[in-house]
């Protein structure tokens, strides 16, 4: 996992819709760069709409939000049509940026242990640098935590 004043590693890496999306092209802005386990469900769904319902602040502030899971171009334009999503959903169905960002981890339930993608978020400052990381992270509040400290930067 990349740390706090470190480099954000750079991708490039399709998104919704059917473009790609390339991190380091996005400088000067902040990027609001956030890991989720699966389209469709329950928190994931929480969380999208929570960073959609202050997609137009963060724009205000500067910042592009870009949500990451393993899961298809397909599964992503359904899930972003299904509710509305005002944000863009990037694909890394290899898990090669999850691995990058240090997301991709074990879990545990039930007592069965599997490999999956821990949700985290990335604040990455105009320079490309890692600004401010939130690991394990709780839903609630939270897109609005991380709009503050964009507005910090």
């Amino acid at each position: 996992m990349p740390e706090t004043g470190q480099p954000a590693p750079d991708f490039t890496l399709p998104r919704d819709g059917g473009d790609s999306v390339t991190l380091s092209a996005l400088r000067p802005q902040p990027v609001v760069l956030y890991f989720y386990p699966r389209d469709d469900t329950s928190g994931c769904t929480k969380e999208a709409l929570a960073f959609s319902a202050l997609a137009d602040r963060f724009r205000a502030a500067g910042a592009v939000v870009l949500g990451v899971s393993r899961d298809s171009v397909a599964k992503h334009d359904r899930f972003r049509d299904k509710y509305d999503l005002k944000i863009p959903l990037l694909s890394d169905e290899d898990c090669a940026v999850c691995r990058e960002y240090g997301v991709w981890v074990e879990k545990s339930m039930y007592g069965r242990k599997y490999m999956g993608i821990e949700r985290a978020t990335f604040l990455i400052d105009g320079t490309g640098n890692v600004a401010r990381i939130w690991p394990k992270v709780k839903v609630p509040g939270h897109a609005e935590e991380v709009l503050e400290a964009v507005r910090a930067l």
